[in-house]
């Protein structure tokens, strides 16, 4: 059951005091919804987007103040008077998937609450100190790590992956914020952004958090060379840890792309990530998981340490 604008939504501020917020701008957001009702708090979602997206959140049983973008106005430029409301409840968690959008209306939300902000996050437990789960170096560890109320945090990539929304049970209410956009003034003339040559590449090379240190990533590039291939990367890699540039990041709300062989160095396979190489022709991967979600996309399979199978097939290539 959904909601509607007829029947169940009003006009109104934020919603109860304290507890735990989502922040929703996108559709990953039953990822967002899991983690913050394991952290027992009661839940409420901040959704800027179209009402679909706010009546889906409610349907899920999550009383939702929603913000209803205006035509061409960009989610973020919502960002400050939101987080006015959402800070107005005291909330004692924030949570977010990591989508350029949610990210940004979660950052201000937390700076207007005074929240301390966690990225990476897989895991939430035992408020009002917080025993949060979240993945470092790269993916390769996970660390535990305690914190007081309030909290903000950020999903690791992987955990944003499409989820099924909760079923059987009574939906939330809609209340429509009076929440304005800030002005947002331009002037002079907007730079290109840098051209990155992977959009027209028959080949490209793109590597994950598999990739273990920036120095690494010299590795890759070798067996771009020896591919003649463009570097490309997800988008942790690009937004996270800042080793390359935005324009080489391949996804959602990155570049898409299809070239004619498209080979993934660790990298899980995230839907956000593989929707930006629907159109590759040939997907090869590099993966030491077996069950790295990438393979149930790929043609071709390397189940092994990158840090092995690279020189390999750079060795290989040069023969």
């Amino acid at each position: 059951m959904s909601a509607t604008t007829d029947d169940r939504t009003t006009r109104g501020t934020a919603g109860p005091m304290g507890g735990v917020w989502i922040v929703v701008a996108d559709e990953a957001w039953p990822a967002a919804l899991e983690v913050a009702r394991a952290s027992g708090g009661t839940v409420t979602a901040a959704v800027v987007g179209p009402q679909p997206l706010a009546d889906a959140v409610a349907a899920a049983g999550v009383p939702v103040v929603w913000v209803e973008p205006a035509r061409d106005t960009p989610a973020e430029a919502y960002a400050v008077n939101l987080a006015a409301q959402v800070a107005a409840a005291s909330p004692d968690l924030l949570v977010s998937t990591g989508g350029p959008a949610a990210r940004t209306l979660l950052g201000a939300a937390a700076a207007a609450a005074g929240a301390s902000l966690v990225p990476g996050v897989l895991a939430v437990t035992d408020g009002p100190r917080w025993t949060v789960r979240r993945a470092v170096l790269g993916g390769e560890a996970i660390e535990t790590l305690t914190a007081p109320a309030p909290l903000a945090l950020i999903l690791a990539a992987d955990e944003a992956a499409d989820r099924p929304a909760a079923t059987g049970v009574a939906p939330g209410t809609v209340a429509k914020a009076d929440t304005a956009a800030a002005e947002m003034v331009v002037a002079g003339t907007q730079p290109a952004p840098p051209a990155s040559g992977i959009v027209d590449a028959r080949t490209v090379v793109s590597f994950g958090r598999g990739v273990h240190a920036k120095a690494d990533v010299a590795l890759v590039e070798r067996l771009a060379q020896a591919l003649g291939a463009e570097v490309g990367c997800s988008m942790p890699v690009a937004d996270d840890l800042g080793w390359l540039d935005r324009s080489r990041y391949v996804g959602r709300s990155g570049q898409h792309i299809s070239p004619r062989l498209y080979l993934a160095v660790g990298i899980s396979g995230a839907p956000q990530h593989l929707e930006g190489v629907r159109g590759a022709k040939v997907l090869a991967a590099i993966n030491n998981d077996p069950k790295a979600r990438i393979f149930r996309r790929a043609d071709y399979g390397a189940v092994g340490d990158l840090y092995e199978v690279v020189p390999a097939l750079i060795a290989a290539l040069q023969q």
